[in-house]
C-alpha cells in the first residue's frame, strides 16, 4: 500500500532526460556511457553546461556534444520515443554548422 505522503509525478511527454536522449540518438553506446558523458560537464544544453544526467531536453533545444576530435552541434527536431536505427536517430535532429 502506498503512503499518503508520497507524491506521484508524471513524466513530461514533451521532455526527455539528457542521458536517455544521448543514448537514443546514438551519441553514446549505452545508457551508462551517456550518463557519464552528461555528468562530466562536457555537454552543453542551450549554451549552459550540463552536469546532471537528469536534465530535461525539449524539442527545439540545442545541444553541443564533444566526441573525440569532433564537436557536434545539433537542434532537436523531434524527441525520439525509443532507441531505433541510426537513420531513425538522425531524423530526430538537425546538425548546425559551426564556424568554418
Amino acid at each position: 500500500m502506498r503512503s499518503k505522503t508520497a507524491v506521484e509525478t508524471k513524466p513530461d511527454p514533451l521532455a526527455l532526460r539528457i542521458d536517455k536522449l544521448l543514448w537514443y540518438l546514438r551519441f553514446a553506446g549505452n545508457r551508462t556511457m551517456a550518463k557519464k558523458l552528461a555528468n562530466k560537464g562536457h555537454v552543453r544544453l542551450n549554451g549552459r553546461r550540463v552536469d546532471r544526467a537528469h536534465m530535461m531536453v525539449r524539442q527545439g533545444d540545442i545541444l553541443t556534444i564533444p566526441q573525440g576530435r569532433e564537436v557536434h552541434v545539433i537542434r532537436i527536431a523531434v524527441l525520439p520515443l525509443r532507441r531505433g536505427s541510426a537513420p531513425d536517430a538522425q531524423s530526430c535532429f538537425e546538425r548546425l554548422r559551426t564556424g568554418e
